[in-house]
């Protein structure tokens, strides 16, 4: 994989680059549509590709490995084969839905031992056979595994679970590098930086991951529970002390103010289920702001979705329409939602690095947030 930076924003920490990778070239910044069991949720591949113009897309490995199983994901040749995808994957290390998901867990020095959500079972993640079970899906790029420290918790809670993460890192990386890929293309990894909302625990953390010299470096344990004004201060420390050649990715965030914020701080990389988990119960993010399809008012608003919109759904149906569908419990409604707000998402980060190469992004950036922030 590799890291080109093609420019900054002068007003701001915002960076424009392109990543390249065996399975295609992203533009960056750019917005990741969550893949979690291998499909983005009510969404074909053709529309991620042709209408939602979407470059990579990810998978979850704790859902992957529990359910097909590693068995069928090598059978099949990993997953751009099984799910017939042929541009890159991400895929996170599982240890998030490990630690939110599994109703009984125990962390230990030697990894996690944990329930399946499916049926019970046990099973364990080991740094190292978190690397064999990525190896498998066969992801362009793999996070390390890691405990997502909750955003409240205190500092000798926080310290020791950096502590955990800076010794599952250094055994991942020492798998990582004497196993090989399985199907004839190459996989990176990147180290995750936690340690909650401390700067002091961040600085250790950033100091430890650089050592390994990775192709990108991840920001976790944000957006998870803390305010939002100390996940932008996050950003304002951790941003700067990473390699200026390498990319960036904040996990799991967010909103689309979040996502501009983000940027304006130096990120590159972001993945969220916002987008198709909120189109499924009707919320809607739109060039003028948020819609909740099920309110009265758009009962007969017969105007196209977004008219500023970009996506084939846009255009395609109405504000009144797909306040029917979501009335009526038909399931298209979540499939048009969920193609219109990945569509918004995408363009989002698309004009993000058109006014990054213009040289006016911080200014553009302050009118936006307020607008896509408002409440319709």
């Amino acid at each position: 994989m590799k890291f080109t930076l093609l420019g900054k924003d002068p007003g701001s920490g915002a960076r424009r680059g392109t990543l390249q990778t065996d399975h295609g070239r992203i533009q960056t910044p750019v917005f990741m549509p969550v893949g979690t069991v291998g499909s983005v949720k009510g969404v074909y591949h053709r529309d991620l590709h042709d209408d939602i113009k979407a470059e990579i897309i990810l998978g979850n490995t704790y859902h992957l490995y529990l359910r097909p199983g590693l068995d069928i994901l090598r059978r099949a040749g990993g997953l751009h084969k099984f799910e017939n995808w042929d541009g890159p994957i991400l895929t996170d290390s599982g240890g998030f839905q490990v630690f939110s998901l599994s109703p009984i867990r125990k962390i230990t020095p030697e990894g996690c031992t944990f329930s399946s959500h499916i049926d019970g079972s046990r099973h364990i993640f080991t740094p190292e056979n978190n690397v064999d079970t990525q190896r498998i899906i066969g992801a362009d790029i793999i996070m390390a595994l890691d405990e997502c420290c909750p955003g409240d918790a205190d500092h000798a809670y926080a310290l020791k679970s950096l502590n955990l993460t800076r010794n599952w890192l250094e055994r991942f990386v020492k798998r990582f590098r004497e196993t090989e890929p399985l199907y004839g293309y190459g996989q990176c990894f990147f180290p995750i930086v936690q340690g909650c909302t401390y700067p002091d625990l961040r600085r250790e953390a950033v100091e430890h991951a650089v050592g390994f010299d990775a192709d990108g470096y991840a920001i976790g344990g944000l957006a998870v529970g803390e305010p939002t004004e100390k996940m932008y201060e996050m950003l304002e420390l951790v941003c700067p002390l990473l390699p200026e050649d390498r990319p960036r990715y904040l996990m799991g965030v967010g909103t689309p103010a979040n996502i501009l914020e983000g940027i304006a701080r130096g990120v590159d990389m972001f993945d969220c289920v916002m987008p198709t988990r909120n189109a499924r119960n009707g919320m809607i993010f739109t060039w003028n702001g948020i819609m909740n399809m099920r309110n009265e008012k758009w009962k007969d608003d017969f105007s196209p979705l977004d008219p500023e919109g970009t996506s084939f759904v846009d255009r395609a149906y109405s504000k009144a329409y797909l306040r029917h569908l979501f009335i009526a419990g038909e399931m298209f409604a979540g499939m048009i939602a969920s193609e219109h707000n990945l569509a918004f998402y995408l363009d989002l980060v698309r004009q993000s690095r058109a006014h990054i190469e213009a040289g006016d992004f911080a200014s553009w950036k302050e009118a936006v947030v307020k607008k896509v922030s408002a409440r319709l």
